[in-house]
Parts: structure tokens; sequence; C-alpha cells
């Protein structure tokens, strides 16, 4: 069976720069700014509003090639529960004394902004076959005067040469202690795309 318009997570073998095209995006959800971070198969790297976001992904879901499209997201594609069905955090969320869990304030927001763009996606029936990673850039320094453009960069830059500054995490990588329950965040709309790795900067 042909894999064109399949949409599944990506693997950790996948997760390097001759593996497809790649599409990178720190998700934003502004009514009226370019919050969204977006770096495109060519190498431009641009800030966007929401639904300029959008319809740049479509188009490249939607464009005739062979070559699958790989999809990073600075954005939780997967979540966790403890054995009582409460969320948890992933291991990847908690950093000393500081968290970025998927489950409160900027976390949530991007999750569901995440759902939307996905939805779009699958509803848009894609000629290609797309693979889903994770990106978390998420522990900067406060004031560091980070852009989400700098921050696709950043990610492609990891990508394209490992350091000890970036670790790619597969999926079991991100069970904590408290893991009873590991899913794609958006099984919940109908959407299984299952648990992609994670390229997680230090």
């Amino acid at each position: 069976m042909s894999s064109r318009g399949k949409i599944r997570a990506g693997t950790i073998n996948e997760m390097n720069v001759a593996s497809g095209d790649w599409l990178i995006v720190d998700v934003g959800f502004s009514a009226t700014k370019k919050s969204c971070g977006y770096r495109d198969v060519a190498g431009q790297a641009l800030e966007v509003t929401f639904s300029d976001l959008i319809e740049r992904i479509l188009k490249e879901a939607k464009r005739k090639t062979d070559h699958p499209l790989n999809l990073l997201f600075e954005a939780p594609l997967s979540i966790a529960f403890d054995e009582k069905g409460n969320p948890t955090a992933r291991k990847i969320e908690k950093r000393g004394k500081e968290t970025r869990y998927w489950y409160v304030g900027l976390g949530c927001s991007v999750l569901v902004a995440t759902t939307h763009i996905l939805k779009k996606i699958v509803d848009s029936k894609p000629t290609r076959e797309i693979r889903l990673f994770e990106g978390m850039a998420s522990f900067k320094k406060r004031d560091s005067g980070h852009t989400h453009r700098d921050d696709v960069e950043r990610l492609y830059k990891a990508l394209k040469s490992p350091n000890r500054n970036a670790k790619k995490v597969d999926p079991n990588g991100l069970r904590s202690e408290k893991t009873y329950r590991l899913e794609s965040a958006f099984k919940v709309a109908g959407m299984d795309f299952d648990v992609p790795p994670v390229l997680n900067l230090h």
C-alpha cells in the first residue's frame, strides 16, 4: 500500500536532515501578532501569523513529490497520565527547579493550536507522507532575546549538527517514574499519530 498522504510519528532513525524535506514550526496562538516561527524546506526562516502558518504548511503538504515531509513542532505532541488518570510530566519537562509541563499554561495553549493545525492537515488530504517530530527549546534564559525565528533556526542547526546541547529522545525516554499512560496528544481528537521522538535542546 502506498504511504502517500499518511501522517504518522517519525522515528529516531528518521530524525536527520537527509531523511526528507523538513518544515520546522514554533507554534504560537495570537489573534493579531506574528507569534509563529516557520522554517521552510528551502531554509528560509520567518515569523508569521497563525493563519499564515497553516496556509504555508498545507501548501507544502499538498505538494506533488515523492519526498516525505518531516514536520517538527516546537509544541507538545505527546501527553502522559499517572495510574489514577491525572496528567503528569514527561521526563523532559523538568530541569532542575524549572518546569515546562504540557498540561499547564503555555503548554496547553500551543497544544490546542497544534491540534487545529493537524486537523487542517488531515482534512486537506495531503498528497505526501508526513512524519511528525517534536522539538523542545523551552528552557531559555529570561530576557535572552530569542525570537520565534531564532527557535526554528536553533532546532534546525541541532538537527543538522547534533551536539552536547541537543539530545534526541525516543518515546521511552519521555516516561517518568509516574507515567502510566503515554500517548499521542491528539488521540482524544480522533487523530492517533502515535508518540514521536523529541529533539530536546539544552
